[in-house]
């Protein structure tokens, strides 16, 4: 065992090392560099370079004579940037008036309404055949010409299509085999 007295002594010089340790490490990262720090780059390096040597180089070419020019040509001054001043409002704004708009076209008699029928097959024959469903469990059928359920007749009859129309020939849709 260490005496009490040894103890304490020990923890005093090692608090003084610490001491000494911090006091240099700040001392140091304080101190002044003997050297500038290098260029990051080379176009740096070129530009230090080029600064010391180009110190004796006379300078030609200059028109010194036409820097004392009278310039009597130029319009007074009218802008002080020392004083302040309102701008003017803006002038207004013409706007032409909207040309008069054409008036709408008469509207006519209202397009006659979708054909309410599905197409749900074919019958392959001499004629082909479509046959048409109303969705309420009725089944139609007909070729081309014929006229179903007296409100709707068949144009032409496809393989995957029927083409149907009122009879007068208004309203003519395409009905395609997947039902719609």
């Amino acid at each position: 065992m260490i005496p009490q007295k040894h103890r304490h002594w020990m923890l005093l010089a090692g608090l003084f090392l610490i001491l000494v340790v911090v006091v240099t490490y700040q001392v140091r990262s304080l101190a002044p560099t003997t050297s500038p720090p290098p260029p990051s780059n080379s176009v740096a390096a070129g530009r230090v370079a080029q600064r010391v040597d180009n110190t004796d180089v006379p300078v030609t070419g200059l028109k010194l004579e036409s820097l004392q020019a009278a310039r009597e040509n130029l319009p007074p001054a009218q802008r002080n940037p020392f004083r302040f001043r309102e701008q003017p409002p803006p002038p207004p704004k013409v706007t032409a008036p909207p040309p008069p708009s054409a008036p709408p076209p008469p509207a006519g008699p209202p397009p006659p309404p979708p054909i309410p029928l599905r197409f749900i097959g074919v019958m392959e024959g001499s004629p082909r055949v479509a046959v048409l469903s109303d969705g309420r469990g009725d089944v139609f059928w007909g070729k081309d010409g014929d006229i179903i359920d007296g409100r709707y007749r068949i144009l032409r009859v496809g393989p995957d299509s029927a083409d149907l129309s009122y009879p007068d020939g208004q309203g003519r849709q395409t009905l395609r085999l997947s039902g719609q």
